[in-house]
């Protein structure tokens, strides 16, 4: 079965940068596209980057030119660079395919950013 797992994430000072990891296993992710999502508190799980199979790129508004998403097919991992770090970028930061994977969510890497 699919499984996703994120890495990354930590405690960052506004301002800041975090590059997150995401390994995807039971499924070739080069016939996806793929996404990043976040989840805040009391909100509901957003995208907020996604990739092509051919690697083209979209971003929500709130962080285009401060996030860049990337894909490496041959390590099956989607990557996300996080620069210029807000304190409203905090959240819970997941990856899935786009559309998701039905019923498949990994447990999320934690990003905190301090003011």
């Amino acid at each position: 079965q699919v499984q996703l797992v994120e890495s990354g994430g930590g405690l960052v000072q506004a301002g800041g940068s975090l590059r997150l990891s995401c390994e995807v296993s039971g499924t070739p992710i080069r016939i996806n596209a793929m996404g990043w999502y976040r989840q805040a508190p009391g909100k509901q799980r957003d995208v907020v980057a996604a990739i092509t199979s051919y690697n083209s790129t979209n971003y929500a508004d709130s962080v285009k030119g401060r996030f860049t998403i990337s894909r490496d097919n041959t390590k099956n991992t989607v990557y996300l660079q996080m620069t210029s770090l807000k304190p409203e970028d905090t959240a819970v930061y997941y990856c899935n395919a786009r559309p998701p994977y039905a019923g498949v969510w990994g447990q999320g890497t934690q990003v905190t950013v301090s003011s």
